[in-house]
């Protein structure tokens, strides 16, 4: 049976079986109804352990971001929730944008990763980077919890999850326009949404985003600014409430983005990193640099009330068809304007799908225990391909793995292009059964203990050719030949509890202290030539992690404070580093690693209309043990990754210190008009951004970055003119850097992907 049919008939049946039943509403609202409370005490109600929940009452160190305020700062990606949420870092490359909380996260190179820190859109798991596109328009709020959230959400969350929450249908009608132009990226934004009642028991809401923009590095190829973003983003919501007891929501999402041209610039292997915004890249024999990626997630969420509890059914369904290809700036670092013929390509051609089915129950609040029980399946099948290419003259290629007589293959002498292709298979199913008790003590004491049991089995292939390439003689191609074939099966288990302990010293002070630990399931490598049987599977990872924290809202909510310490441990972490002197990755699990630190936030409404948050995390993170570790850029010439043990150095993409500050004040011009200024800093001390961790090439310097809008509005915000800025300061950063070696280019150089710069642009809309 394919996933559509599973879940056309997983969807019909819950319809059936909730359509029949008709008992007393439950006392917990259902969790996809919780949002941001605009009352006077600033309440922010959240849904982080399945119910609704005030973000104070909350055992977890986690931030919310509201739709709204990603909004002011038209939000296309996961990025921009770096700028609200301290110890959380989106690394940008030119395959996959990785998240990392407390430092950890799963790297980008090895695409067959699951990720540590998952995504959950509406409910539904999303751990592909390219799965969830459209999410990041028309939102409701973004919540995002630090530390293994293993027991509740599951599926691969060892080190946090982040879960989106879209807009859903209102009660009375009402639409919105908004149009946007930017100066820097010479292009337009346009968003929108109407939403209302269909009938007197059914509501929609439909939502679009279309961006048409240029990018903001200066190709001197193709005299074009790279990269140019072309999406389409739609969304349709479909809330059917036949009655008191019912209610059952459908989302289907759309995403259509092509990025064209790619963000690397080039640099010296010598100095610190200073990247220019301008490259030299022709179009290669792989096609056009970018990604064109297309994707649709199905999801189908009902409540149904059994006496005084709830019975939630959340259906899924996800597929997108994308391809990488990459090609590197050509300019010679310090070469007067001068390029190099020589290139390296790749291409990453992929197609992904799943299907997943969650039923959990919830009891009534308010009794002296309460409990959350379920259980979730998911399936899915994936396919990688990988096409490497040169067009270098003389380039000699060693192939791990090839005969005695022939350890060395010439694969490019005259004008041909030489290629190497591997396609990756994965099919994976997995299962779990989960349960969360809360034991009310007193008024005042409460402890939380929850348990998950998930079953994972995968089936991998991984089979790498050599096409074509000249025979280093006459320059003629010599004929298809295979190079590494990799076969895999996983067959594990994983169980993940918590313990959690809070208590009310005050009305609406909470202490907590909670330890649990997360898991995320093994898998297969499909990055690295000469993979065999032997080397072709790595083992699940697993965190434990201790916190307490104090949550606290004060002066009848005009001010709110919390602060949480936390420990964090990984074991058997999964890792995958580039090594430059074989132009490989190393993947695999590296032995152990230890985060810790305290993070902390706070919100000040000292009178109307004005209000400044602040946040901020200090996080040391280290190796406790990682044998056979690629060699670092500061160890000895004589090191080797057989004999290297990395005990005590620090993790690659993890500041000491994050932070951020928003300050946001309204004036009021007349009765008809009004003023919003809102402003953001956020910043993070040093790190590292290279995967040997360069002190010369591969160090992000500190940097604060700086967000302005000033907007005019009617008093009833019918409609608004703004003008926004973003990264006012020009800050010039870089999410990745990597040494690109020769022979594949004359000069050895340092590859950076700049990060967009300073860019301002006016916006006009109109609510209706």
């Amino acid at each position: 049976m394919t996933a559509r049919n599973q879940f056309l008939l997983s969807g019909a049946a819950v319809i059936a079986m909730l359509a029949n039943a008709a008992p007393a509403m439950a006392q917990s609202a259902p969790a996809d109804a919780a949002g941001i409370d605009d009352s006077s005490n600033n309440e922010i109600i959240v849904t982080a352990q399945k119910r609704e929940q005030s973000l104070q009452d909350v055992p977890i160190s986690m931030e919310v971001v509201s739709g709204a305020k990603l909004a002011e700062f038209n939000t296309s990606d996961i990025k921009a929730v770096m700028n609200y949420t301290p110890n959380v870092f989106v690394q940008s490359t030119a395959g996959n944008d990785v998240i990392y909380i407390r430092g950890f996260g799963s790297p980008p190179a090895n695409f067959a990763f699951d990720q540590s820190v998952s995504l959950y859109v509406d409910g539904i798991y999303a751990g592909r980077n390219r799965q969830a596109q459209a999410p990041f328009f028309d939102l409701e709020r973004v919540e995002v919890l630090r530390g293994p959230q293993g027991a509740l959400f599951g599926k691969n969350t060892a080190a946090g999850a982040v879960s989106v929450v879209s807009a859903g249908p209102t009660k009375d009608f009402e639409g919105a326009i908004t149009g946007l132009y930017n100066f820097d990226h010479k292009g337009t934004d346009f968003s929108g949404y109407l939403s209302g009642p269909i009938t007197d028991t059914l509501g929609a809401r439909f939502a679009y985003k279309i961006v048409n923009q240029d990018g903001y590095i200066y190709n001197r190829a193709k005299d074009h600014d790279d990269p140019e973003i072309k999406s389409q983003l739609l969304r349709l919501t479909l809330k059917w409430e036949p009655s008191a007891n019912f209610d059952y929501t459908a989302k289907v999402e759309y995403g259509n983005r092509e990025v064209i041209g790619g963000i690397t610039v080039s640099s010296p292997l010598t100095s610190d990193q200073d990247p220019q915004t301008d490259r030299y890249l022709e179009r290669s024999a792989l096609g056009d640099e970018g990604n064109d990626n297309k994707s649709v997630m199905i999801s189908g969420v009902g409540n149904l009330a059994l006496g005084d509890f709830t019975l939630t059914s959340v259906t899924g369904y996800s597929w997108f068809k994308s391809k990488i290809v990459n090609g590197f700036d050509q300019t010679i670092p310090n070469s007067g304007g001068a390029f190099t013929a020589n290139s390296v390509y790749n291409a990453f051609p992929e197609r992904f799908d799943q299907f997943s089915q969650e039923i959990r129950i919830l009891s009534p609040v308010g009794e002296t225990f309460e409990f959350i029980a379920g259980a979730y399946y998911d399936k899915s099948n994936y396919t990688l391909e990988q096409y490497q290419g040169f067009n270098i003259p003389d380039l000699f290629l060693t192939i791990p793995g090839a005969t005695p007589t022939d350890p060395r293959i010439p694969i490019y002498d005259g004008p041909y292009l030489a290629r190497i292709d591997s396609i990756f298979r994965q099919k994976a199913e997995s299962w779990s059964v989960f349960g969360q008790g809360t034991l009310n003590a007193t008024d005042a004491l409460r402890v939380i203990g929850s348990l998950r049991y998930t079953h994972t089995r995968k089936d991998g292939s991984f089979r790498t050719t050599l096409p074509y390439a000249s025979d280093g003689l006459n320059g003629q191609p010599f004929a298809l030949r295979p190079i590494t074939n990799a076969d895999g099966s996983i067959s594990e288990g994983n169980v993940d509890p918590s313990v959690t302990v809070q208590y009310d010293v005050a009305p609406r002070v909470m202490l907590y202290a909670t330890w649990g630990r997360g898991s995320k399931s093994g898998g297969f490598v499909s990055n690295t030539l000469g993979t065999v049987d032997s080397t072709f599977t790595f083992e699940p990872e697993q965190s434990e992690n201790f916190e307490a924290g104090i949550k606290s809202t004060l002066f009848d909510g005009k001010v709110v404070a919390n602060v949480s310490a936390y420990h964090t441990q990984f074991k058997d972490l999964q890792v995958s580093v580039y090594q430059p002197a074989t132009s490989s990755y190393l993947t695999g699990n590296a032995a152990s690693a230890t985060s810790k630190g305290i993070e902390g936030s706070l919100s000040i409404f000292p009178v109307p209309n004005f209000d400044i948050s602040a946040s901020a995390a200090y996080s040391d993170i280290k190796y406790d043990d990682y044998p056979g570790a690629a060699c670092l850029a500061s160890q000895p010439v004589t090191c080797t990754p057989a004999t290297n043990n990395l005990a005590g150095y620090p993790v690659a993409y993890a500041s000491k210190w994050t932070g951020s500050v928003t300050a946001h004040a309204r004036f009021d011009l007349s009765d008809d008009m009004k003023l919003d200024i809102t402003g953001v800093g956020a910043g993070r001390s040093k790190y590292f951004n290279s995967d040997n961790q360069s002190p010369i090439f591969g160090v992000q310097n500190g940097y604060v970055k700086l967000d302005l809008r000033v907007q005019l509005a009617d008093q009833d915000d019918r409609w608004h003119l703004a003008l926004v800025g973003k990264n006012l300061t020009n800050q010039k950063t870089i999410g990745s850097a990597f040494n690109l070696p020769s022979p594949i280019t004359p000069v050895p150089r340092a590859i950076l992907y700049l990060e967009p710069t300073r860019n301002i642009s006016v916006e006009a809309g109109i609510k209706f």
